[in-house]
């Protein structure tokens, strides 16, 4: 049987820090680090354009310090470094198999990375790179769903692809209540009024304002990421 076609050309895919963590409660798994890489190698194989966003809670989260007495501004700039530590761990593991990467973070740092230019972004994208944005927008109070939302806008995506440690967007949190149910299907309207939380409101308002529709789903099991792309597995789409 012949594999469905690709529902996408370009995407963004954004991932939370806490994915790269596996099963540990801190930090960098590299088992998970690896996984993850190999799903993204799959998806580029097939000729897909492809940019991330990687946050960095499983290294440092700024609101959490923030909340208990730190500098917000301070404690952000700490998070978004945490980010671009990911994204050399993601680089280097995507390297590894053979996948050719750049890392471009919104706050210069020309020693480990390229600064964001985003007309250079859209020429490594159409070399076939991965280009993996890190540090945010490089300004505090914003999240890196809010930077993920921005990039997929300025590179032209054609959807913006979510990965978490859940399948898709439920009524409530499916861990903490067996009775929750899966949507398969809502409006930006939807979303913001539910106020479901899947990505802070101004992401979603500025996906609804470019039309790029967001895919939510587990990028935890392996080969679900390209089996999303086709319109096969379980995820949430919002459009």
């Amino acid at each position: 049987m012949p594999d469905a076609p690709l529902r996408y050309k370009k995407i963004l895919l954004k991932v939370s820090g806490e994915v790269l963590m596996g099963d540990q409660g801190f930090g960098i798994d590299t088992a998970t680090l690896e996984r993850t890489a190999e799903d993204i190698a799959e998806v580029v194989k097939t000729g897909v354009e492809l940019c991330l966003v990687i946050g960095g809670g499983n290294i440092f989260r700024g609101i959490s310090l923030a909340g208990r007495g730190m500098e917000r501004a301070s404690a952000d700039y700490m998070g978004m470094l945490a980010t671009v530590m990911n994204a050399l761990a993601l680089q280097g593991a995507l390297e590894k198999i053979g996948v050719y990467t750049r890392v471009q973070s919104a706050i210069p740092m020309e020693a480990v990375c390229e600064p964001y230019i985003r007309r250079r972004a859209l020429r490594h994208l159409e070399k076939g790179r991965v280009v993996i944005f890190a540090a945010g927008i490089g300004n505090p109070f914003f999240t890196t769903d809010t930077t993920g939302a921005l990039r997929a806008a300025e590179m032209g995506c054609d959807a913006l692809f979510k990965g978490t440690s859940v399948d898709g967007v439920y009524t409530a949190d499916p861990k903490k209540d067996p009775t929750a149910e899966r949507y398969q299907t809502l409006s930006y309207q939807e979303v913001l009024a539910k106020d479901l939380r899947v990505m802070d409101a101004s992401a979603i308002s500025l996906m609804r304002d470019n039309q790029i529709p967001i895919v939510v789903f587990s990028i935890r099991e392996r080969g679900n990421f390209l089996k999303v792309l086709r319109g096969e597995g379980v995820y949430t789409t919002i459009a």
